[in-house]
């Protein structure tokens, strides 16, 4: 065999040929075949590694030639100053493969430590222009947001004045709360959110998360700066708050409304909604609940720190209605809040600080309802109210309670909480009518029909009702004339009732309330009857005392007591016309009775008299008086003419 001049191919060949001919033979191996046999392993093992070697040095040249192919595709884009997506989605996918190739590639680490460098420094680049494309497909591409999605409550306004001073009759009245759901809206167009997510994937898969964050962050932060400053929503210091007057104030919180209830179930919805969708993957779901309390956390606790300064702010009752608004909302938005900022510690801080706001609010509600009750207590007039009409008291009283019934299990579970450490002892109403049938309110109240689910409120309601009441009798003593006082007491008695009968009130007050208090207003009309026409037809009684005549009426003659009789009632009508009774029904009602008592009496008299007395003395006719009496209670003094004839 070595005779041939072979090239190493083929004594390799030749080697094996004779090794498989004497393996064949199945003698021992001789000499000459264990030496081919080691000559053959030998040389075989430098074919391996001269091959290895070869394999090693192409492979290392490809991924040159791809590294360097990837680079150049990549600051050839960077030289461009046109954005990438700006070209369009397939533009932009072709970048994000590049720079894909590039992070594959350097995770490899095959490559030499220049190139590597090189490569480390490309992926930089690559990151700093996907952020701002990332900005850039944010920014352009963010649709406006409108508060059309929510309904709100009607308007309670109780008017900046003295207490008892601003009417509350033109309160609105009933509930226009939208119900508690969740409508998720578009805030960026939805044909670049592949795009979006696209590219945080990258950046979060090559180790830039943060960074892309960031810019996710910083946009959408803006964008809700925006909404808030768009919706007049000012970045106010507690003490700026503190300082605001009441119109201000009610104007501010009637946003704050406004803006919490949209912005909790649509705006943040709708935000949680776009960082699931960028952030989507299951390994980026930290990244997206991250990005999106970054983004929101400082308005919404921009928002809840104003909540916290009304609820520092002086107990004023004509912001009841308003805080209880704002108490509501917050009790009715808490489990959206608790879903929307759950999963990490950044929200679970907000979380925390949402309830101490909520907790503040219906403490300072319930402080102020309580403070309500005291000032109604401590209202004093130093003067009557003109006419005997309904105090306006009285009027913000009954209409605030209304108001309040829109708020009644909230404010119920509110002095619930409270009931076991306040007095509720409930003083009585003072009769004036009949001593003896002074009833206590406590009684009433352990007798009435109210629904039981408010039984804390409704006991507070007769509380404030009583309280009012005994307050009136005080200021019905400022009248001089005995009859107005009954007036001014039948007035607003009659106020109070009718505020209940026709509102959510009488599922509060219940049957027997109101029965007693219709009893109570019919009894002052009966005693105005009294104090007023018994002296007045008491000079048409043959066999009366004349207590109004005074002493010697008995012996007066026919023709004196007419003159007595139209003296008397002239003052009547000259006092009476002034007085008013707002309600039309009521009005004609006791202008009937008074009619009953004087055309009655008065055509008895002149029956039986008229032969006897010269038509001089006999003024009136039933006629003239029947027109006369519907003349009182118009608010209008007038006075009659003596020489007024039949």
């Amino acid at each position: 065999m070595g005779e041939f001049e072979l090239d190493r191919e083929e004594k390799l060949i030749t080697a094996a040929n004779y090794l498989v001919h004497e393996l064949r033979s199945g003698k021992s191996l001789t000499r000459n075949a264990k030496k081919a046999l080691e000559s053959l392993s030998s040389e075989l093992s430098r074919v391996v590694v001269v091959n290895s070697e070869d394999d090693n040095r192409y492979e290392e040249d490809e991924i040159k030639t791809r590294l360097n192919a990837v680079c150049e595709k990549i600051m050839t884009r960077e030289v461009d100053e046109t954005m990438i997506w700006d070209l369009g989605s397939e533009a932009g996918n072709e970048f994000l493969d590049a720079v894909n190739e590039l992070r594959v590639l350097i995770d490899g680490g095959s490559t030499e430590e220049v190139s590597l460098r090189k490569a480390h420094d490309v992926l930089q680049t690559a990151m700093a222009r996907l952020e701002d494309e990332f900005k850039h497909l944010l920014s352009e591409n963010k649709l406006p947001f409108e508060l059309e999605h929510a309904s709100f409550r009607s308007d309670h306004c109780i008017e900046e004045g003295s207490f008892g001073a601003a009417s509350t009759e033109d309160l609105i009245i009933g509930s226009s709360r939208r119900n508690s759901e969740e409508i998720a809206i578009d805030l960026v167009r939805p044909e670049v959110i592949s795009d979006l997510r696209s590219i945080a994937s990258t950046m979060v898969a090559s180790g830039y998360d943060r960074e892309c964050l960031q810019v996710c962050t910083t946009v959408r932060k803006e964008a809700l700066d925006e909404f808030l400053y768009h919706h007049e929503v000012e970045k106010l210091s507690i003490e700026d708050v503190l300082k605001m007057d009441w119109a201000t104030l009610n104007t501010n919180i009637k946003k704050w409304v406004r803006v919490m209830r949209s912005i909790v179930q649509v705006y943040l919805v709708s935000e949680k909604s776009l960082n699931d969708q960028i952030f989507g993957e299951e390994e980026e779901e930290e990244e997206a609940v991250t990005c999106f309390v970054d983004t929101v956390k400082a308005p919404v606790m921009q928002l809840l720190n104003f909540g916290e300064a009304v609820s520092l702010g002086p107990r004023q009752p004509e912001k009841l209605l308003r805080i209880l608004e704002m108490y509501e909302l917050a009790s009715e938005l808490l489990p959206e809040i608790d879903v929307l900022f759950s999963g990490n510690q950044l929200g679970s801080s907000v979380r925390g600080e949402y309830r101490e706001v909520m907790r503040r609010l219906g403490e300072c509600a319930r402080a102020t309802f309580l403070e309500f009750k005291s000032a109604i207590a401590s209202d004093v007039s130093s003067h009557p109210f003109p006419g005997g009409a309904v105090h306006p008291l009285t009027n913000y009283v009954m209409n605030y309670l209304m108001a309040l019934t829109d708020f009644s299990q909230t404010l119920d579970s509110l002095l619930m909480e409270h009931d076991d450490v306040e007095d509720l002892s409930i003083p009585p109403s003072p009769d004036v009518i009949n001593p003896a049938m002074v009833v206590e309110e406590e009684s009433a109240y352990e007798n009435s029909s109210s629904p039981e689910k408010f039984l804390a409120m409704t006991k507070h309601f007769y509380s404030i009702t009583s309280v009012l009441e005994a307050n009136l009798e005080e200021k019905a003593k400022l009248y001089r004339d005995v009859s107005l006082r009954h007036i001014f007491l039948l007035n607003n008695i009659h106020y109070m009732t009718r505020k209940v009968l026709k509102s959510e009130l009488k599922h509060i007050f219940g049957d027997k309330w109101n029965r007693k208090h219709t009893w109570k207003f019919q009894q002052q009309a009966t005693e105005y009857e009294r104090s007023t026409w018994l002296p007045v037809l008491s000079f048409l009684k043959d066999d009366t005392s004349g207590s109004g005549s005074g002493s010697g009426s008995r012996s007066l003659r026919p023709r004196e007591r007419f003159q007595g009789f139209n003296t008397a009632f002239e003052e009547v009508y000259k006092a009476q016309t002034g007085w008013l009774i707002s309600d039309e029904r009521l009005r004609e009602d006791v202008r009937t009775k008074a009619s009953m008592w004087v055309i009655q009496a008065y055509w008895t008299f002149y029956s039986r008299h008229k032969n006897n007395v010269s038509e001089r003395y006999i003024k009136y006719s039933t006629d003239d008086l029947e027109k006369l009496l519907l003349d009182l209670f118009a608010g209008s003094s007038k006075s009659l003419n003596n020489s007024y004839r039949r």
